[in-house]
């Protein structure tokens, strides 16, 4: 029921998404600095506190992407708002972890840009499993049961004394399949970390040295 609940929210905030207009109650200012403003300032208690963001109800979704980071998503974000960004993407190195962009997903390319300027990239049909690993796949009867990956960084968000725990459980039984989405459009907005590629680039040149998780 859980992995039903969480791709059938991925596809909510996608449609949601999608429809948004300028005149959306979360962005006041047609202005893409008053649009920017706003998420920066709401998002600033996630900057250096992964904690904080887990508390309010982000979980894992990817493991380390690289020149990206890991992506958290909040089951609790239904619809589109600048505030309450579905996905939040981190950079880690050691103990310390910096929130680098915030993420939406699109079911397609919106019809008007939800952020004045928007780029977007994509990201193809994918079963997500609960230690963070995925595996590219084009429909939900081609997940696995649990992950067929094992990846040598999937418990680098368990905290410090479970982290040893974490990966033997985790190379033992496979994580648990979480859930399937198709396709879908992504929105990356670099708030936090700085991108000489773009604010709406996908990937970052300058996060490279997380890449190892």
């Amino acid at each position: 029921m859980k992995r039903l609940s969480i791709a059938a929210l991925l596809v909510g905030v996608a449609v949601a998404s999608a429809a948004v207009t300028a005149s959306s109650s979360a962005a006041p200012s047609s202005t893409r600095a008053a649009q920017l403003a706003l998420a920066r300032a709401a998002t600033a208690k996630y900057a250096n506190d992964l904690g904080r963001a887990r508390a309010d109800g982000y979980g894992i979704l990817t493991r380390m992407i690289p020149n990206m980071g890991y992506h958290y998503l909040n089951p609790s974000v239904k619809t589109f708002d600048l505030r309450k960004p579905p996905i939040l993407v981190y950079e880690h190195r050691g103990a310390k972890w910096q929130l680098g962009a915030l993420e939406w997903v699109f079911a397609k390319r919106p019809a008007k840009a939800p952020i004045a300027g928007a780029q977007y990239g994509t990201f193809g049909a994918a079963c997500h499993y609960r230690d963070g690993t995925f595996v590219f796949a084009s429909s939900a009867d081609k997940c696995a049961a649990s992950s067929p990956v094992v990846h040598r960084v999937a418990c680098g968000a368990a905290p410090v004394d479970q982290q040893s725990a974490c990966d033997r459980t985790i190379r033992a039984k496979g994580a648990k399949l979480n859930f399937w989405h198709g396709p879908l459009v992504t929105m990356h907005v670099w708030l936090w970390y700085p991108n000489p590629d773009g604010l709406f680039a996908g990937m970052n040149p300058l996060v490279s040295p997380f890449n190892e998780g």
